[in-house]
């Protein structure tokens, strides 16, 4: 299966601190799986802190919002709560990063289902 977006809709109760205790592996895993990996490690801790300063707070954090070949993207949608990948073109490296992410959510505990292709209409309401 190939797509061009990934979507993780979190489920429940879920308060975006619930991601404290994975977002470090998540940003990591993303970033090595699509090859986007800072030179230098104290860019990735930027990145993570940033992030981090939000979760903690219990906000909406940025993700890797970047210029690149994939994005990771936490939405401003009315009444759910998710992240998404989302490549240029639609690719089966979409689907594998997005499952990949979805076992590392799973492992803590964080209640959520996969959709896939969903932007456009995401946008349209």
């Amino acid at each position: 299966m190939k797509a061009q977006t990934g979507h993780i809709v979190f489920k429940g109760q879920f308060r975006y601190r619930n991601l404290s205790k994975c977002f470090e592996e998540l940003l990591r895993v993303f970033l090595e799986e699509t090859d986007q990996m800072p030179d230098e490690e104290e860019i990735l801790r930027m990145f993570i802190r940033l992030n981090m300063m939000d979760i903690t707070k219990n906000r909406k954090p940025e993700g890797y919002n970047r210029r690149g070949r994939m994005r990771l993207v936490f939405p401003l949608t009315g009444g759910r709560k998710e992240m998404y990948i989302r490549a240029d073109v639609k690719t089966a490296q979409v689907v594998r990063i997005t499952e990949r992410l979805s076992k590392i959510l799973k492992k803590a505990s964080i209640s959520h289902s996969l959709e896939y292709d969903r932007l456009s209409t995401l946008q349209e309401s």
